[in-house]
């Protein structure tokens, strides 16, 4: 990681401004040259940023952009998620604009609806840093939007008006970028539905904005118990003394942490990567939760792995390490499926007399079956 105060660009920035992250929001990275004066550029790679640029848009905290080392190639882990790769315009016949069919199962602006009993609210398209394999990058870029009050109470309303509804997903975007107030009264009003037991909250601000969790965000947090948040780190790198500070912060207040990773060639599709990772998050109380197959969205097919890179990825982790250590791999289907649980198979046959089964080391057990 990079001292900040060896990058011109922010040579007179104090610790104050770096610590704060509204300035680090306001300060994000968001064109070529600005980029090349944190990390070296190539002209090549200065050209096909540009032209990636016309399409999709860029954004990159500071501190998360002195994660990239000086020494780090075009496929350092950190880089490869932050910075824009002309692969990005070749997009595939199987690619869509919205792999997960969230708007055709949105029956109301800035709700989906797929499962019975839960329901998904997009609060804001902003992101504090707009990751290269986001599935949402259909939306996700329109800074200029904000739930506007009459959008919110439809929204409201409809998750009222749905008694079956028990546990709503703030996400975006990143509900986190939002100031402390617009989410409490967000919170604070889904909590005034006597059938919404759970609310979640999605966020990589731990990740790329770690200085965003701070005391009075948590403090207000913990008046709305239950609450539950899922990060997202991808890779060992990511964890910092400034992102362990901030899950802390998190835990301490009593709200479970979960880690929803995604599988990405060159960046975490193998065992000891994933491991590392995995290890370390419990370490500070941060549970591997999902490991998602990367999605169908356009422009994004250079990040995706074979399905059976996955699957052997949970086969050498299982029993080698914690199984609470172990994420569900998953495949979101595409179409509106819903997440899909893809494992090894340990069951070799199942009949009325017996489970014939293999362990982690491909040992064969047996079982009784006469209950």
């Amino acid at each position: 990681m990079k001292d900040y105060k060896t990058i011109s660009l922010w040579k007179d920035v104090t610790s104050g401004q770096w610590e704060d992250w509204r300035w680090q929001l306001k300060n994000r990275i968001t064109t070529t040259q600005q980029l090349s004066e944190v990390i070296h550029l190539s002209e090549e790679e200065k050209h096909d940023i540009d032209f990636c640029l016309k399409r999709f848009r860029m954004a990159i905290t500071p501190y998360y952009s002195t994660l990239i080392d000086d020494d780090d190639d075009k496929n350092s882990p950190i880089k490869m998620q932050a910075v824009p790769s002309i692969k990005e315009l070749d997009v595939r016949s199987e690619e869509l604009a919205d792999p997960l069919a969230e708007d055709s199962q949105s029956p109301v602006k800035n709700i989906v609806h797929r499962y019975p009993d839960r329901v998904l609210f997009i609060v804001t398209y902003k992101c504090s840093m707009y990751c290269r394999h986001c599935t949402r990058r259909r939306i996700v870029g329109e800074e200029d939007f904000s739930i506007d009050e009459e959008t919110l109470e439809n929204a409201i309303s409809y998750i009222k008006s749905n008694s079956k509804i028990r546990d709503v997903l703030l996400s975006g975007g990143d509900p986190l970028v939002m100031n402390d107030g617009y989410i409490e009264n967000i919170i604070r009003r889904l909590r005034e539905i006597p059938h919404v037991e759970i609310i979640r909250i999605g966020t990589r601000t731990p990740v790329v904005l770690p200085m965003r969790i701070t005391d009075d965000l948590v403090n207000m947090l913990r008046k709305y118990h239950p609450i539950w948040i899922n990060t997202h780190f991808n890779h060992p790198k990511e964890i910092t003394e400034e992102s362990i500070k901030a899950c802390t912060k998190i835990v301490d207040a009593g709200i479970p942490l979960g880690n929803q990773s995604v599988l990405l060639k060159g960046v975490n599709d193998n065992v000891e990567t994933l491991k590392e990772l995995y290890l370390k998050l419990v370490k500070y109380r941060v549970r591997p939760y999902y490991l998602y197959q990367c999605d169908l969205a356009q422009g994004i097919g250079h990040f995706r792995t074979k399905v059976e890179t996955g699957i052997e990825i949970i086969r050498n982790l299982r029993g080698y390490i914690s199984g609470f250590a172990v994420p569900t791999f998953v495949i979101d289907a595409p179409r509106g499926g819903g997440k899909i649980p893809i494992n090894p198979e340990y069951i070799i046959s199942v009949d009325d007399n017996q489970v014939v089964m293999k362990n982690y080391k491909g040992d064969i057990y047996f079982y009784p079956n006469n209950g």
